[in-house]
């Protein structure tokens, strides 16, 4: 599928258990669905908005290599009446390499993929802007987490996994979870911060990583990552999330016989655009958070967490 997996071995006797950390690596983006007079026409690829890519830098990925290019729209002054009124759509955009018609045709191909080229930001504080923060700053907190390993000592393997097509439908987490047949796993996606417009349950930069809770979720998993926290003295807001949480612990959580799932978040601004804004503090909390949890994991812990407990022998009078 195109994953990528890293092993980082506990110091448990032979068969150990294993813990998957997942966050997905692929983002937004669009696929050359026509090439046309020397302009690139464009299909979606995972919901890309309209609305923010026209006048950006992009790169179309050809066999021969990366070409940069901008994102055209038709002047204003050509529009009708109605299209003035609303924002192009993703068939109504092209891209435009600055080459000739037929080195345009020659070189590029329908099916090549097209990714936004732009930098990651600086804001003030510790806080960046970029794009693809999500899923990319969920991998950052991964790494965050292998790293604290490092200094820990843990009984259960870590299979850290960087998985593909998040966006088109959960594929990559949902053949590495199959593969790999961890005994519980936690996924790490993105949440919504608090901006002008955004209602519902937010969370704000820097206050923490979320852990969501709903049928999506072991509840005792839930329960034993919240009391790592609880330990540390960290906050751990909590995310109701009652049904499908649409991310990589949805596909995960019903492979084979179901694995024990856990949902982190980091909280967002500006998602599926190119200046995703997070903040440094919620990545490197977060990867402590993970890293105390796997250094807290014992042979026992599936069976404290096991729905029906055995009966337990009483004492006779």
């Amino acid at each position: 599928m195109g994953s990528l997996v890293a092993y980082k071995y506990g110091s448990g006797s032979e068969p150990r258990r294993k813990i998957m950390l997942c966050a997905h690596m692929d983002e937004i983006g669009m696929m050359v669905r026509q090439v046309e007079d020397g302009f690139v026409h464009v299909a979606d690829i995972g919901g890309t908005d309209s609305r923010i890519v026209v006048g950006k830098p992009v790169l179309v990925h050809t066999r021969t290599g990366a070409l940069q290019g901008v994102v055209g729209v038709r002047a204003s002054q050509m529009l009708s009446e109605d299209e003035r009124g609303r924002y192009p759509n993703v068939n109504e955009i092209f891209v435009d390499l600055g080459l000739p018609a037929e080195e345009v045709a020659a070189r590029v191909q329908i099916g090549d993929i097209i990714t936004m080229d732009v930098p990651l930001l600086d804001l003030q504080g510790q806080r960046v802007a970029g794009k693809a923060m999500d899923d990319r700053a969920c991998v950052a907190v991964v790494t965050a987490c292998l790293d604290a390993l490092q200094r820990l000592k843990h009984t259960w393997d870590v299979l850290a996994v960087a998985s593909v097509q998040e966006e088109v439908g959960l594929h990559g987490a949902r053949a590495e979870a199959y593969r790999l047949h961890p005994e519980i796993a936690i996924a790490l996606d993105v949440t919504f911060a608090p901006q002008p417009g955004v209602s519902g349950a937010t969370f704000e930069l820097g206050s923490g990583v979320p852990l969501a809770l709903g049928a999506n979720f072991h509840p005792a998993l839930f329960e034993a990552i919240k009391k790592t926290a609880e330990r540390l003295e960290m906050e751990l807001p909590i995310e109701p999330t009652p049904m499908a949480s649409g991310t990589d612990a949805w596909a995960i959580q019903v492979s084979r016989e179901g694995i024990p799932t856990a949902l982190i978040g980091v909280p967002t601004r500006n998602m599926h655009t190119t200046v995703e804004t997070v903040d440094l503090r919620d990545i490197e909390r977060g990867g402590r958070l993970l890293a105390e949890f796997i250094a807290g994991l014992d042979e026992k812990f599936l069976a404290d967490i096991v729905w029906e407990k055995p009966d337990q022998p009483t004492e006779s009078a």
